[in-house]
């Protein structure tokens, strides 16, 4: 299970300090955050057209493929939505961990902070459980009740942690609250499994993370949420901005702080449910990609919000390639992929601070 994030002065405007970053020194960071959202830009488009061209025998050229019926048919219904849904999926798991470091002012908080993922493997386990594991009832889940069981999983554990913490005045107390829960729904989620040794298999599956069942809907929802969710984060920025001074700043400058943190909290809980319900746990990508846009460009929440959003989607878009080509035909978890590379990337960063 995931560990408390230490604890942090909520006083103290050091609290939302990021790692440290190797290559974002001062000199070599961009100064205008617009470039680095152009660049992600340019990535993302060349690396969704690397993704249409890799399937199950490598990778192919597009323009190849298209001359083919048979062919442009799998890339349309098949390797497109998976593509893009991935980009969407990063995107929003990249919001979501630029919004819960804003928040709880803790370099080290991500989009599962407040039990949601949690919440969502207990959902989706207690679905697999009720049902059964019949290939029927699977591919049933999967395209119908999979997806709404992972997102009402999600929302409800948020709601039980904001119960707990007694609403989001406290926010030491709400921390608290979501890593009890992640614990306690965890628990739940492990001893499910348990009784029902069937649902190994596909809670294995969802744990692991997939872009593998992403289709032309669920990517449609995915971006109407993340635009949704990038619009009010920008609109909320300004929050975030007056956290990031303390507690007491934020209040100095007339700001109400209990609703707009419901607001935000809501925010938070809409972009990791709606990316959980679609992929299943992804690690690392929410965590990682606010602290690769610090390392970049120095900017406030109004920039820092899209440019995570964008560094998300490539991250994950990248790995999602990574599990298709690297072994072909067999496709590696992204998950599995994400944790590597994120944590490598994480530790590495510690190595450079050590003296």
């Amino acid at each position: 299970m995931k560990q408390p994030p230490p604890a942090l002065n909520h006083n103290s405007a050091a609290a939302v300090a990021p790692l440290p970053s190797g290559p974002g020194s001062a000199a070599t960071a961009p100064r205008r955050p617009w470039a680095l959202g152009l660049g992600l830009c340019l990535l993302a488009a060349l690396l969704a057209l690397l993704g249409l061209g890799v399937g199950s025998s490598g990778l192919e050229p597009i323009w190849r493929l298209w001359a083919d019926p048979v062919a442009a048919q799998i890339v349309w219904d098949i390797r497109a939505p998976r593509t893009l849904g991935a980009w969407a999926a990063g995107a929003l798991l990249g919001l979501a961990g630029a919004v819960a470091q804003g928040l709880f002012r803790n370099p080290l908080a991500d989009p599962f902070l407040l039990g949601s993922a949690a919440g969502a493997a207990l959902a989706v386990a207690l679905t697999l459980a009720g049902l059964g594991v019949s290939l029927f009832a699977l591919e049933w889940l999967v395209r119908l009740g999979l997806t709404a069981a992972a997102f009402v999983g999600a929302v409800a554990a948020v709601l039980l942690t904001l119960a707990l913490a007694r609403g989001v005045q406290h926010t030491l107390r709400l921390l608290l609250a979501g890593v009890v829960v992640g614990m306690v729904l965890g628990a739940l989620g492990s001893m499910v499994t348990l009784a029902a040794p069937a649902t190994l298999a596909p809670m294995q599956a969802f744990m692991l993370g997939s872009t593998g069942f992403i289709g032309w809907p669920a990517l449609g929802l995915m971006a109407a949420v993340g635009a949704l969710c990038v619009c009010a984060g920008v609109a909320l920025a300004k929050v975030l901005d007056g956290l990031s001074l303390g507690e007491d700043t934020a209040q100095s400058l007339g700001l109400p702080l209990a609703p707009l943190r419901v607001a935000l909290v809501v925010l938070l809980a809409l972009a990791t449910g709606t990316a959980v319900a679609q992929t299943g746990l992804i690690a690392f990508v929410g965590l990682v990609a606010p602290h690769l846009v610090r390392a970049l460009v120095q900017t406030t929440h109004g920039w820092l919000l899209p440019l995570a959003s964008l560094m998300g989607g490539v991250l994950l878009l990248a790995a999602d390639l990574l599990a298709r080509a690297l072994l072909a035909p067999q496709e590696i978890p992204v998950g599995v992929l994400t944790a590597v590379l994120g944590g490598g990337y994480l530790l590495w960063l510690m190595r450079r601070r050590a003296p």
